[in-house]
């Protein structure tokens, strides 16, 4: 990070305020301009794009330095209208040329509470379309907590949890596709069947465990990896690894935490590989962890909390990853203690961006819409005089200063670089 160096000069050009870059130890100066678009923000706001998460930042998170914004949307996303059971929860999200796909376990509106699994498409997660359902519950009470990977060949690859098993508990179950549509052979939606839970060979009382609410897996190096917790022996998240993507090999406890794992994705920065874990335990918090090697995690940080009644109780977390971007998380939450009354909520990863009045006052940003906007409180008077300030992912390297500009009520601004 560093002491800011010395600001190099630039002009105003019309309606575009040019960022003066600031250089720091170990960054590369950056010239940074703010444009202001036609267009409508919310009443009473500014809203800023270009300001998406860059490259992962492995020191942001060890340093507890995140600019997460929660999305204006609250929820992100809601039930169908269609049935009177109406409980979406357990969002995995998988990066496709274009855009994004979204799976999540529910009662999307259906006539009865049974858990199955669905998709929704999106370009940017401004808007959804072609919602379906992939997996029907059929011989099971639910199947649902859903965590998908795409492999590099383009399959897909989908692990859930089922209940009940023969033993009366919840198990791991598994499902494949070559093309996210058609689920172990047969059009969606594929009905899940006893065959296709999974195994776990050499970890002891696997017929009485009990795994639910934890589902990740993992592709690695030609091999998947299932990491998982057991509210039998709670406590401790545990790892397991197979060839096939069924059935797994034990391999011992990763991370000891009171908290269920729910996704694990892997950046490399500088050619050193980082995997961050997401995990939660139905109540005001979500969690994070690090690892260098994907076996050994380091103690669990606190990611965020609920940001109000409506998401008081939170009961899954997804990351929304693009390449080795980071752009935030997707979690599962209601007001409900019964935990059925769930919608999918969404924050954001972005860089910061001020505006200051010629008083000094600052306006920091207070929300975002999708991962590349973000909202600006305007005061009353609807316009006021000032310059920006574009601040890092950590919300505390500043990356550029700012020229004079005009910040209005329902203005639209771009940040480039």
């Amino acid at each position: 990070m560093g002491s800011a160096s010395k600001v190099v000069r630039t002009l105003a050009l019309g309606a575009v305020c040019l960022a003066l870059p600031v250089a720091s130890a170990g960054q590369e100066a950056e010239r940074m301009a703010i444009e202001q678009m036609g267009g409508q923000a919310p009443e009473g706001m500014a809203e800023i794009h270009g300001v998406s998460a860059g490259g992962f930042h492995p020191e942001h998170w060890m340093q507890d330095t995140l600019h997460f914004l929660p999305d204006y949307r609250s929820p992100l996303l809601e039930p169908r209208w269609d049935g009177v059971y109406r409980n979406i929860y357990a969002p995995s999200v998988v990066k496709e040329a274009g855009g994004f796909r979204l799976f999540y376990g529910a009662w999307d509106g259906t006539d009865t509470g049974h858990d199955n699994i669905y998709c929704v498409d999106t370009d940017d997660f401004l808007t959804f379309h072609g919602r379906r359902t992939l997996i029907h519950h059929n011989v099971f009470t639910h199947v649902c907590n859903v965590n998908v990977s795409r492999l590099p060949g383009g399959e897909y690859r989908m692990m859930c949890t089922a209940y009940p098993d023969e033993h009366g508990r919840n198990k791991p179950i598994t499902f494949s596709s070559p093309d996210g549509e058609r689920w172990n052979g047969e059009p969606a939606p594929y009905k899940a069947q006893m065959s296709d839970l999974v195994s776990i060979e050499g970890y002891e009382g696997y017929a009485n465990a009990d795994i639910n609410g934890m589902n990740v897996l993992f592709y690695e190096d030609e091999k998947f990896y299932l990491y998982f917790n057991d509210f039998q022996r709670f406590g401790s998240v545990y790892r397991a690894w197979g060839k096939d993507g069924k059935h797994f090999q034990f391999e011992g406890p990763v991370l000891e935490a009171a908290a269920v794992v729910n996704d694990v994705k892997k950046f490399v920065v500088s050619g050193q590989a980082y995997y961050l874990m997401g995990l939660h335990m139905n109540g005001q918090t979500l969690y994070c962890s690090l690892s260098r090697d994907g076996r050994t995690f380091e103690p669990v940080r606190t990611l965020g909390s609920n940001q109000g009644d409506a998401d008081r109780y939170i009961v899954s977390i997804g990351w929304v990853v693009d390449g080795e971007r980071l752009l935030g998380y997707l979690y599962g939450a209601g007001a409900a203690p019964e935990l059925n009354r769930n919608r999918i909520f969404a924050r954001w990863l972005q860089k910061k961006v001020v505006f200051v009045d010629r008083e000094g006052k600052r306006y920091a940003p207070s929300c975002s819409l999708g991962p590349d906007r973000q909202f600006i409180p305007v005061p009353s008077s609807g316009r006021v005089q000032g310059h920006f300030e574009v601040y890092a992912e950590d919300g505390l390297t500043k990356l550029a200063e700012g020229l004079p500009a005009t910040l209005t009520a329902g203005g639209v601004y771009r940040l480039s670089r």
